[in-house]
């Protein structure tokens, strides 16, 4: 089974913070797909597309990229298809709203809420990492390199002092 992350954004306008997790995934060599599809404007082409993707055989993580008030995160997630993470663009903005607008879904629409980019790829890698141990050892050792940097960076730093 294929695993594929598909970023649905609300409109063109989403693409440069889509191109993002994109690139993000790349480091993973996880596919991923982006989907313009507005759950306002676009309501039965969101739902065609979830279908496809639902009978495509691949296993899916689905990122919802949306403005202002975001409905794409709840109806994709309300689909029961796959997990849905929600990462919006306009965080900076809108601040704490986006969370209620991404992630208060009813009970049963569960929806994860991740707000940068590349935090929203590794979060869909560790998704997949569960079924993927190829994957599951890449970030092992993608953590291991960055806990070594920052304990050399510090090791280094006091040696300095010590013969300052």
């Amino acid at each position: 089974m294929k695993q594929k992350t598909v970023v649905f954004m609300g409109s063109k306008s989403d693409l440069p913070f889509c191109e993002q997790i994109k690139q993000s995934l790349s480091q993973y060599s996880i596919d991923c797909d982006l989907r313009i599809a507005s759950a306002h404007r676009t309501p039965e082409y969101l739902l065609e597309l979830l279908k496809i993707y639902a009978n495509s055989g691949d296993q899916i993580v689905a990122v919802s990229v949306a403005g202002l008030s975001d409905a794409l995160s709840g109806v994709i997630a309300a689909q029961r298809l796959f997990p849905v993470i929600a990462c919006p663009p306009d965080l900076d903005k809108y601040q704490n709203s986006k969370v209620f607008s991404s992630a208060y879904t009813p009970s049963d629409v569960p929806v994860a809420f991740v707000n940068d980019p590349q935090k929203a790829a590794h979060f869909v890698a560790q998704i997949f990492a569960l079924s993927n141990k190829e994957l599951a050892s890449l970030i092992r050792s993608k953590f291991e390199e960055k806990r070594k940097e920052i304990v050399n960076l510090d090791v280094e730093r006091n040696q300095q002092k010590q013969t300052a």
